[in-house]
């Protein structure tokens, strides 16, 4: 509280309570001015903003229990690379920390089949060494944590919905954006962004979703599952041609959802400049008709210089500014709410620098 307290001659007399209130004034951030006029003491007090709220992070050791059953670049250390870059840096102390939780059946099937389910558990449980879906390699305690990284994202909503967090940042692994309603497939088990979308649709009574995807692959299966869907807009930048060979741009949605689905497909070496292209004309327009009330990250860190899966050319600060879009566009929309999920970023020293750039953003604002 800030303001001017005027105290007249009378109050003068009374040591003891002038010390008080000139402590009182003191505590409060007022000045205080003894004078001759007032009977009393009046008070101004000018409009002061309200405090922006934290920076929610979940995470949980849970996420390194998931070990490849051969070499993989998607590894326990992808999640220790993230966390102690982000603890180095100067925004960890403000942030407000939440551990993960499984995700429950009913969270999951909102999104995967049960016969997909069933199966996961079925060969997990048995030891498979990789998902007979596609390219994703498991150990026993894959299933554990891929249930962790769906129930962190629903955490995040929880945070961001409730008004408890101004924004999140999800560290788990494995990643998501691959995993379709019935398939595993690129590293991927659940779509952890997926399933984040329709937690706020079903639990937290959120109309419009949209989802931003700026990894080096494009997120086939969460366009699979959202594609007749108008009530979530898929917007993803990724390299073309590359892996899984899905996103071009005549891909805009089905049937209700025609239109609801927006693709940037970029070739080798593009950065910045394309980028900041995709964002600021083609997703800012998207946004301005969609009109969302929560916007998902699929934060993909593979898209940035030197990493193995990946040939973009994005640095740090880019990763920072074009976070700082996303939440401009959130502030023009949504309320500030953005709910960022970890998806890839393979080459450990600039996966943990671009999220650290990009969890700085977040606790800016």
């Amino acid at each position: 509280m800030s303001g001017q307290y005027v105290f007249n001659d009378a109050m003068k007399a009374s040591t003891t309570r002038r010390r008080f209130l000139q402590t009182l004034a003191t505590g409060l951030g007022a000045s205080v001015l003894l004078g001759q006029s007032a009977s009393a003491f009046s008070i101004s007090q000018p409009r002061t903003p309200p405090s922006r709220l934290p920076t929610a992070l979940v995470y949980d050791e849970m996420s390194r229990c998931h070990v490849s059953a051969k070499p993989s670049p998607e590894c326990p250390e992808r999640y220790d690379a993230v966390l102690e870059a982000i603890k180095k840096g100067d925004c960890f102390s403000s942030m407000k920390t939440y551990r993960a939780r499984p995700a429950t059946d009913e969270e999951i099937l909102a999104c995967h089949s049960a016969k997909y389910l069933a199966r996961v558990r079925r060969e997990i449980e048995s030891g498979a060494r990789r998902l007979s879906t596609g390219d994703t390699w498991v150990c026993r305690k894959s299933l554990t944590a891929a249930d962790y990284a769906c129930g962190a994202a629903c955490v995040a909503v929880d945070a961001v919905l409730s008004g408890k967090a101004g924004n999140a940042f999800c560290l788990t692994r494995p990643p998501g954006h691959h995993a379709s309603a019935d398939r595993g497939m690129g590293f991927c088990v659940f779509n952890n962004a997926a399933v984040a979308a329709r937690y706020a649709q079903r639990k937290r009574r959120v109309g419009k979703v949209l989802i931003v995807d700026w990894d080096v692959h494009h997120g086939n299966g969460t366009q699979e599952i959202f594609y007749d869907d108008d009530s979530v807009f898929y917007f993803s930048t990724h390299q073309s041609p590359w892996y899984p060979g899905t996103g071009k741009t005549d891909e805009t949605g089905h049937g209700k959802g025609l239109g609801t689905t927006l693709n940037c497909p970029l070739k080798r070496g593009a950065g910045r400049k394309e980028f900041m292209l995709a964002f600021r004309d083609k997703l800012a327009t998207a946004v301005s008709r969609f009109k969302p009330e929560l916007i998902i990250l699929s934060a993909g860190f593979d898209s940035r210089h030197g990493d193995p899966l990946g040939r973009l050319e994005l640095v740090d600060k880019d990763f920072r500014d074009l976070t700082g879009l996303v939440l401009e566009m959130a502030k023009s929309n949504a309320k500030g709410r953005v709910v960022s999920i970890l998806e890839g970023g393979y080459n450990l020293i600039g996966l943990g620098r671009a999220a650290a750039a990009h969890v700085g953003r977040l606790v800016q604002g």
